[in-house]
């Protein structure tokens, strides 16, 4: 299971009253130079590091961290892979709450500087981690820097709704929380009328393509996507979906992680 790589650090991080939300992303990787020489290429992103190790990195967007990265996965033996943190009031709550209604604790919670975080597996094995504490930048900062949105691929998607609405507090009356919704064949999660996560169903659980497991896809917003496809097939990733004119395309890194790039605009 993926060990969800680096989390918000103290120094650099403020209070926040958005419960519910994502709040940061993060890759496990096999080997840190190629992972930072790709999403460089395709994302612009620059690196520095962090109080964790050598094998750890923070991406900056415009000088905004945006991302975390462990290069682990060849050490830990788990899979490259993106994950989602959604911010919670109370770590130790959320993780109770999804081992009730059928998820899997993984890691934690565990105590870091700034906070505590834990990684679970839903109802449908789709990981996500949690996050109590303080965020990276602030999480509007941090939002607009680089994801557009996340969105869980499952096999049903008011079940996945139920289950996650349940753990991370959603609907609820406290200020800071998100709304649930229905649009477009899909749950979609708005924070102040922005779409901050999507689920969608049509997921198989035991699918050969890891892009049709139940799943949790990051989108980061681009200005042009065609030019993220070809920088990732120059630099050892494989675009999966996306033709010349697409406004979105699914890119696989050259470890196999995948991720989307979404037009912005």
């Amino acid at each position: 299971m993926n060990s969800g790589g680096t989390l918000p650090a103290a120094g650099e991080a403020v209070s926040s009253e958005v419960f519910g939300a994502p709040c940061w992303v993060s890759l496990t990787a096999r080997d840190l130079r190629v992972t930072q020489d790709f999403y460089r290429a395709v994302l612009g992103w620059q690196w520095r590091p962090v109080g964790l190790g050598d094998q750890f990195r923070t991406a900056l967007v415009g000088g905004v961290p945006v991302a975390g990265v462990a290069a682990v996965a060849s050490t830990w033996q788990i899979a490259a892979a993106w994950t989602p943190y959604f911010a919670v009031p109370d770590a130790d709550e959320a993780v109770s709450r999804g081992q009730e209604r059928g998820g899997t604790p993984a890691v934690g919670p565990i105590s870091l500087p700034g906070g505590r975080a834990a990684l679970l597996a839903d109802r449908d094995g789709a990981v996500f981690g949690v996050w109590e504490g303080q965020l990276v930048a602030g999480w509007e900062k941090w939002r607009r820097a680089a994801p557009a949105f996340v969105r869980l691929h499952t096999r049903d998607a008011f079940d996945a709704a139920i289950f996650y609405g349940q753990v991370l507090d959603w609907a609820s009356e406290r200020p800071g929380h998100c709304e649930v919704g229905y649009e477009e064949n899909e749950v979609v999660l708005r924070n102040e009328g922005d779409v901050v996560a999507r689920i969608f169903s049509g997921a198989l659980g035991s699918a050969p393509d890891p892009t049709l497991r139940p799943h949790w896809e990051i989108h980061f917003t681009v200005s042009d996507v065609a030019a993220c496809v070809r920088a990732a097939r120059d630099n050892g990733g494989t675009a999966l979906h996306g033709g010349p004119d697409a406004r979105e395309a699914v890119i696989a890194d050259p470890d196999g992680a995948h991720f989307t790039v979404t037009a912005g605009g």
